[in-house]
């Protein structure tokens, strides 16, 4: 369903309410990109209750193909924001990801910013620790035990969805948000974009310049002309469908 960043949260608290659990997505180009070539991440993806559009390409490409997309929704900003509800709704928040001390560095900032927020715990797995079953394992019970009505996953796409997908049946009733670096941004780690940035769409330009090094190949030789190819399929799209 097309979703608000405000509909997201009330859609959370109305499954809360209701007992029931779920996950959240969300797709920026770099996820699109990846489901459309693999078929088992695009099912990954599908999984999940909600999907929300993280990208200002992800909106412009919906929008030209006719779907009724109200909004960008990040996971950097849904981290707030479901945090600010699970304060409100007495949920307590799990943190999962990011370097070391950079979880807990988040934790101390939502605390600090939400009143009543309750932290259920705080984890930076090791690198690689998804390769290793009994490690995979022993995160998974980690969480399990901690008993969070929300958990926040920072791994990045696809290893969060993956986990979230294990984490589900052993906490029926949590919501799970993959967030990618919402965790660090929280921290302080990261900083957003300037809003104007933000919403023409260059926010990618911002984060490159924070990270050369990690992303300048992935977001240059690989999102950018994906995006690019996005934007003119939906194109061709909207005009076929005039043309009817």
């Amino acid at each position: 369903m097309a979703v608000t960043e405000t509909g997201v949260a009330d859609h959370v608290s109305r499954e809360w309410a209701a007992g029931r659990g779920g996950a959240i997505v969300t797709a920026n180009v770099d996820i699109v990109r990846a489901a459309t070539r693999d078929p088992a991440l695009a099912a990954l993806v599908a999984r999940a209750e909600l999907v929300v559009a993280d990208g200002m390409p992800v909106v412009w490409a919906g929008r030209l193909a006719g779907a009724a997309i109200p909004e960008r929704v990040t996971g950097s900003s849904l981290v707030h924001t479901l945090a600010g509800r699970a304060a409100r709704d007495g949920r307590p928040v799990y943190l999962l990801g990011g370097d070391e001390g950079v979880p807990e560095a988040a934790a101390r900032a939502l605390l600090e910013r939400y009143p009543g927020l309750r932290i259920a715990g705080t984890h930076s797995p090791p690198y690689g620790f998804d390769a290793d079953p009994a490690a995979r394992r022993a995160v998974v019970e980690r969480v399990r035990e901690a008993g969070p009505g929300l958990v926040l996953v920072g791994l990045g796409f696809p290893k969060q969805e993956r986990l979230i997908m294990e984490l589900r049946p052993e906490l029926p009733a949590a919501w799970f948000l993959g967030c990618g670096a919402g965790i660090a941004m929280a921290a302080g780690q990261f900083s957003r974009a300037p809003e104007a940035l933000q919403r023409a769409g260059g926010e990618w330009l911002h984060r490159l310049a924070l990270e050369p090094r990690r992303l300048l190949r992935r977001y240059l030789l690989h999102d950018a002309p994906f995006a690019v190819r996005l934007l003119t399929g939906a194109l061709r799209a909207r005009l076929r469908l005039l043309g009817r």
